[in-house]
């Protein structure tokens, strides 16, 4: 399938970016919600790269809660919308994204139905992804800057932590 590749530029979604910091911290269900969001509200073709990365967050979560069937429908219907993107879209890197799906996928094959429970999640990898973001300070109007987690107004001093993040994307 070939995808409108126009659809990589510009920035991603606020709901997405929050989706995939909660997918690297495990949040699967979570990440599904902020994903889901983002695909609803997305216009143009990327809503189904979001949509295919939420599918891979439910079947991570059907791996974490021991669904075998579940983990596989799932994960081969992410597939379709997973697939034609090029190897970076919007700076999220597709290509290690399914790479490392597959290898996950590959791990729940070989241990069958009845080992899944002995998965080891240390086999989750994070959603690699870069992008700028601008943050414009609420008290003030100044653009503010991230460094360390930690984002800043250098003209007033208002600062908070990425795990306030989502304070800002609401």
């Amino acid at each position: 399938m070939t995808r409108n590749l126009e659809s990589c530029d510009g920035e991603i979604h606020p709901k997405a970016i929050e989706g995939m910091y909660l997918f690297n911290l495990r949040k699967f269900f979570e990440a599904h919600e902020e994903l889901e969001i983002a695909w609803n509200e997305e216009k143009g073709e990327v809503r189904n790269l979001y949509r295919g990365i939420l599918q891979i967050a439910v079947t991570y979560l059907h791996i974490t809660r021991g669904n075998y069937d579940g983990a596989i429908k799932v994960y081969k219907r992410s597939q379709r919308w997973l697939e034609g993107w090029n190897d970076v879209c919007k700076g999220i890197n597709i290509k290690q994204f399914q790479a490392d799906a597959r290898n996950v996928m590959d791990e729940v094959e070989r241990l069958g139905k009845e080992r899944i429970g002995e998965f080891d999640i240390a086999l989750f990898k994070p959603i690699q992804w870069n992008e700028k973001r601008v943050w414009i300070c609420d008290r003030c109007g100044s653009e503010m800057y991230e460094k360390n987690c930690k984002v800043t107004c250098p003209n007033c001093g208002n600062r908070f932590d990425c795990s306030d993040l989502n304070l800002y994307f609401d």
